[in-house]
């Protein structure tokens, strides 16, 4: 019998709601963008739909820009792996702008991270995305000052 082809459909991107590891739930969209404001806590990524891969391990990777750790090391691209659990199964693959060392401020999350899983060897869902300091003078503007 003939393998099936796993079908794999980005089916959103961009900033989320904030994500809970321990609901059962993913976090919903709140704007589809791949330019982030690097505000504390902004969680952003992608969410995926895989049929027909029952049983089988996705792999992921977040590439960021070199963001300092708690004890002032430049942290590593953040990697691993999930098991597909069901026939029609959603994944969300993000991350959050956070402070860790407190002498670095925000800075260390700006520019351009990637994000990208792989399926039986092959990346089958990747998405770049710009983290950009907050521009004070377009935030007010935009509140009609």
């Amino acid at each position: 019998m003939a393998k099936r082809s796993p079908i794999v459909e980005m089916t959103s991107y961009g900033i989320y709601s904030t994500w809970d590891s321990s609901a059962k739930t993913l976090p919903k969209i709140q704007e589809f963008t791949t330019n982030v404001t690097a505000d504390e806590q902004v969680e952003f990524g992608f969410t995926v739909n895989i049929k027909k891969a029952k049983g089988e391990r996705i792999q992921f990777c977040i590439f960021h820009p070199g963001i300092v750790g708690k004890k002032g090391q430049v942290l590593e691209p953040f990697d691993g792996e999930e098991h597909i659990n069901s026939n029609d199964w959603d994944f969300y693959l993000g991350d959050t702008i956070q402070l860790l060392h407190p002498t670095e401020g925000l800075e260390s999350n700006l520019g351009e991270w990637k994000m990208e899983m792989s399926l039986q060897g092959k990346v089958v869902a990747e998405k770049k995305f710009k983290v950009m300091a907050r521009d004070e003078g377009q935030f007010w503007k935009n509140r009609g000052f």
